[in-house]
């Protein structure tokens, strides 16, 4: 007893109580647990894919069209929500600001709220984000939805039906939209376990356990003092090299686990597969280039714009539609997803000109695809 003790003294070792934020920052996550949407940011393939496709939402051009009897369309940038694209939702926000925050809300919680504002005469005059946190939803005997909101200090103001903005995730009650965080939760949580796991490997050193032989029987007292020695001067990232010195007899034998081994770094990998399965956003558009080839890289963008961004492009003019034009002034917004969809140039001219020489487009109806004016004629009213 007394040989380990003044070895342990000699390595410079004193007996410390634990520390409790280690504590703190321990999570307990299992299969079930639900992942809020602030913590699930914290986990890099959510992160990223909510902000590839709120930015890439936010940055296309946001087009205010009238529509004729006939029903052809005609660009207008005279209509109020035109300007409010132009110089912003309020005077804290720009349009990407204020579209990018409403969007990333309703991919996280599962809704996006914005207030409506009006001017004095009801002429619409921006728009005002508002926090889902701080929402409370209920159903009137109307049937129209109020919505309560706090202002974090008290005071409750309340919303109605076309006074909002509500951006819906898929619901399961036609009222709130869900999460698809939380329709996941095992998903996600099974991730951020892996994460942990990792961030703890490599807080605990990046090196394997091991196993330190004594000539002599120790008590469990004993055997604990040496293992908390032995973690105090030689595990985590600030030990990493450090001398090992063992005396009295001990030995140290490392066991040989790699994290290849343990398939922890194929685990992470195959985490961030599954959280862009999750958003339907192609891996390659977050930096998880794995098993990728040039040629579907170069598809990821047309992939993308199809079948994630088109979908919530659809969400959001059908939102303004209900919410923002009053019902038979023939106004419409899109978010003009061309950009995207056109494909290479090279393919996209090749096709128009295909298309012209057998005659199934004209010259007028190719500049009207690429989102030009016909000749001679002005686009905007």
């Amino acid at each position: 007893m007394q040989l380990i003790d003044n070895m342990l003294a000699r390595m410079g070792y004193e007996k410390r109580a634990h520390d409790p934020s280690w504590a703190a920052l321990a999570s307990n996550v299992g299969a079930g647990s639900n992942v809020s949407a602030r913590a699930a940011e914290n986990l890099s393939t959510v992160l990223a894919c909510v902000n590839a496709i709120s930015t890439a939402l936010a940055y296309v051009p946001a087009l205010v069209y009238r529509r004729d009897q006939d029903g052809n369309r005609t660009e207008t940038t005279a209509h109020p929500l035109g300007k409010i694209v132009r110089a912003g939702a309020n005077s804290s926000m720009t349009w990407p600001d204020f579209l990018e925050h409403f969007i990333a809300s309703s991919l996280l919680t599962g809704n996006g709220l914005a207030e409506i504002v009006r001017g004095d005469t009801g002429q619409l005059s921006g728009f005002r984000h508002i926090p889902w946190s701080f929402v409370t939803v209920s159903e009137l005997s109307s049937g129209r939805l109020a919505y309560d909101v706090s202002d974090g200090k008290g005071r409750t103001r309340r919303l109605l039906e076309g006074e909002v903005l509500h951006l819906r995730d898929r619901t399961d009650d036609g009222i709130i939209g869900r999460s698809r965080l939380s329709r996941a939760a095992e998903t996600v949580a099974g991730v951020q376990a892996a994460n942990q796991h990792a961030s703890f490997f490599l807080a605990n050193g990046a090196s394997p356990s091991g196993v330190i032989e004594v000539p002599q029987a120790m008590g469990a007292a004993q055997r604990e003092r040496v293992r908390d020695a032995f973690t105090y001067l030689h595990a985590g990232a600030q030990n990493a090299g450090r001398t090992l010195i063992l005396d009295g007899g001990m030995t140290w034998k490392p066991s040989q686990i790699s994290p290849e081994d343990a398939e922890l770094l194929e685990t992470r990998k195959f985490g961030v597969v599954e959280i862009c399965r999750l958003f339907q956003v192609p891996p390659p558009i977050v930096q998880a280039y794995e098993n990728n080839t040039f040629t579907n890289a170069a598809q990821a963008g047309l992939w993308f714009a199809t079948f994630c961004l088109a979908p919530w492009a659809r969400k959001i003019e059908a939102e303004f539609a209900r919410s923002v034009f009053p019902a038979g002034d023939n106004f419409e917004l899109e978010l003009d997803l061309s950009g995207f969809l056109r494909g290479d140039p090279e393919t996209r001219w090749n096709a128009h000109k295909i298309a012209l020489e057998t005659g199934v487009l004209d010259p007028d109806e190719v500049r009207q695809i690429e989102g030009w004016n016909k000749r001679g004629e002005s686009k905007a009213l």
